[in-house]
């Protein structure tokens, strides 16, 4: 039993992880086209989480949790639009480093892994409800 509430705790941290994996995609994508409120601003910078990994001393598994969200030291997208309040002198607005493709993709991935996580749930529950069955047939 002892293997299986293990393996329910790690997979219940993986899916926590990919949760709040899913929340900062979601942050990211949702600012894609802001921009700063003025020339000499900064617009939305992208976040990328980190994940650590700590022991649970009650199992002795390793857990896995986003610990933080880092900013993408990437460039920012520079638009030639001299209209926009937010253009600088050349005429150039600053858009965040945000590529919604990559982060299409980087959401499909967690999205698969969350899912993989709730199949090892509803698999341990499974063979839980299994050996019940067997233990009362005897």
């Amino acid at each position: 039993m002892t293997d299986m509430s293990t393996a329910l705790k790690i997979a219940a941290a993986g899916m926590r992880a990919q949760s709040s994996r899913m929340r900062i995609i979601a942050e990211n994508v949702a600012n894609a086209n802001s921009t700063a409120q003025g020339p000499d601003g900064q617009p939305y910078r992208r976040k990328i989480p980190v994940f650590t990994e700590e022991l649970d001393k009650t199992s002795g598994a390793n857990l896995v949790r986003m610990s933080k969200a880092e900013p993408d030291q990437g460039d920012f997208r520079n638009v030639y639009d001299p209209g926009h309040p937010a253009a600088n002198a050349q005429g150039y607005v600053k858009y965040p480093n945000v590529n919604s493709l990559v982060e299409l993709m980087d959401m499909r991935q967690a999205q698969r892994s969350f899912e993989a996580n709730v199949s090892v749930i509803e698999n341990s529950r499974a063979m839980l409800a299994r050996t019940l069955e067997l233990l009362r047939s005897r």
